[in-house]
């Protein structure tokens, strides 16, 4: 088995990865990345379903650089998935990183070695390097749940999930096909399969809240001005909570008359995505400021769609809106009122099994050509668990995440020097710009790794009292949120005595990176060096 030295290992080729390669090597590291699909691209490369579209604008769903911004023309405001998967091939085409990659490679172990200060890695080509950094830019929403419905290996239709969409043709035009799942890749791909399928069968276990993009054609001045003011520009959304520009909230909710409410309301569902998360500060945290937001959007399911009994099973009543992440489409709601798109109830009417030729329900048997699974993610652990790291003593990272994660500023964990974890459970993470947490993430370990070489360190880890104050600033700043006690994917709960830990930092991307910058300027204060 061949080995080689390099001084960074990268873990994935998303938008995280190729900017790590591109940066590190800048830095004039020797860098080597694995990927293991066949081309870059991350979760925009395995996403492929019909429908799939960021629900960041694309003026900020970049990377923020002077020389990309000008060179590309997005044409949505919000872009599908073939203009997201393009423009991560122009960024890693411009910056030449293809060279450093090894593609259609998994990782199957990251092995820490004490006395030498590196990572030896080993992959599913047999292949075996050391490298003195693991950086894993391998996503917090990438490694798919795996179906898990008594019968399915005995069906004999054909069956995908939104997560990893085949790369051949998918046949739909015609079809009989069943979509179960209704969060986000759910809501975005049911309108998409209904434009030219016989029939669609959505199955729901819980309604969820989902708001409108309000997609269009990308206002090109503003985007011309951006593009010539690119410095300044990224300075203002690293610097805004979520890394956009979307408004903030206006006040709280009692600080309006019900008419200003109302006026605040329409504003935002007129602006579509994520801003209706914003309307008002509070709402996040009081339930009475967010039940003006929730009953605004439930009228909406009710005013658009035209069966009542249908509208009734859509409306999202059992938990606070923005508690899960907010669902924003392009014509969810409208498509039920499409002749050949179903309903069924799951918690009413629960599936029993996968047929040879479809789904049996307690109170259906039903027939379908294509069964869509639209299920989710092992969100923030499962990537990492894939990796197969282990330190000195056999753990890996997960190991002493028990009690919900433990990191410093959501990049680092104790007892696993040298591993960086970009957009890491402590960041903000899923809860910001995904492409520009990444790219902080990674100039921050360039200035990190700069450090240690102009002080001859080759090894680093989080203080334990470090880690123990950030965990605990992480917790404080989440401790009021009504999402906290809800059932989501954001949320570690202690089986024990039901205690409950919010893994990304809720503060905002603004408040993380003065945290960032701060240690940073006291010379990386918090991180042991050696």
């Amino acid at each position: 088995m061949n080995s080689v030295d390099y001084d960074a290992v990268v873990v994935g080729a998303g938008a995280g990865g190729i900017y790590a390669v591109h940066k590190l090597t800048q830095e004039g590291l020797r860098v080597i990345a694995f990927e293991g699909a066949p081309e870059v691209g991350g979760v925009w490369y395995h996403n492929r379903y019909p429908g799939a579209r960021v629900d960041i604008e694309s003026y900020f769903y970049c990377f923020p650089d002077e020389e990309l911004y000008p060179r590309w023309s997005w044409k949505e405001r919000y872009p599908a998935q073939p203009e997201i998967l393009a423009y991560l091939n122009f960024a890693a085409d411009s910056w030449g990183v293809r060279p450093h990659i090894r593609f259609s490679t998994w990782v199957t172990g990251a092995q820490w070695e004490p006395a030498a200060h590196r990572y030896r890695v080993t992959t599913s080509s047999g292949e075996s390097v050391t490298g003195r950094y693991l950086i894993m830019a391998s996503g917090q929403l990438s490694k798919a749940r795996t179906p898990a419905f008594p019968g399915l290996a005995d069906y004999r239709g054909r069956w995908v999930q939104t997560s990893h969409w085949p790369t051949d043709h998918v046949e739909t035009a015609g079809k009989r096909i069943a979509v179960i799942g209704t969060g986000s890749s759910g809501v975005q791909a049911v309108p998409a399969l209904a434009r030219d399928a016989e029939n669609v069968t959505v199955f729901q276990r819980t309604a969820n809240y989902s708001v409108p993009a309000q997609n269009g054609p990308l206002d090109q001045q503003k985007y011309a001005d951006l593009a010539g003011r690119v410095a300044e520009m990224r300075e203002a959304i690293l610097h805004h909570p979520t890394g956009s520009d979307i408004p903030l909230g206006a006040g709280p909710a009692g600080s309006f008359t019900p008419e200003e409410q109302q006026a605040l309301l329409r504003e935002r569902w007129a602006r579509g995505g994520h801003t209706m998360n914003a309307v008002f500060s509070d709402q996040g945290t009081d339930i009475h400021a967010n039940t003006l937001v929730a009953d605004f959007v439930r009228q909406h399911v009710l005013d658009t769609v035209r069966d009542p009994v249908t509208a009734d099973i859509l409306t999202p009543r059992s938990y606070p809106i923005g508690s899960r992440r907010l669902c924003v489409d392009t014509g969810y709601y409208e498509a039920f009122n499409q002749s050949n798109v179903d309903l069924i109830d799951v918690k009413a009417d629960p599936i029993e099994r996968i047929t040879p030729h479809g789904i049996r329900t307690r109170d259906h048997d039903l027939e379908f050509d294509l069964i869509v699974f639209a299920l989710g993610f092992s969100a923030f652990t499962g990537a990492l668990d894939e990796a197969n790291i282990r330190n000195e003593f056999g753990e890996r990272p997960t190991d002493r995440w028990a009690r919900g994660p433990r990191t410093l500023l959501g990049l680092m964990t104790r007892g696993f020097p040298n591993l960086f974890l970009l957009t890491g459970p402590g960041s903000p993470s899923v809860l910001a710009n995904m492409i520009l947490d990444n790219v902080q993430h990674v100039d921050f370990v360039a200035d990190l790794l700069r450090h240690m070489g102009e002080r001859g360190r080759t090894k680093v880890e989080p203080e334990e009292t470090a880690q123990d104050e950030w965990t605990a600033h992480v917790a404080e700043a989440a401790s009021s949120l009504l999402r906290l006690n809800v059932e989501n994917y954001m949320v570690h709960v202690n089986r024990d005595d039901g205690s409950r830990v919010f893994m990304p930092y809720v503060a905002g991307l603004d408040r993380y990176v003065a945290e960032c910058d701060k240690v940073a300027a006291d010379d990386f204060a918090g991180f042991a060096f050696s």
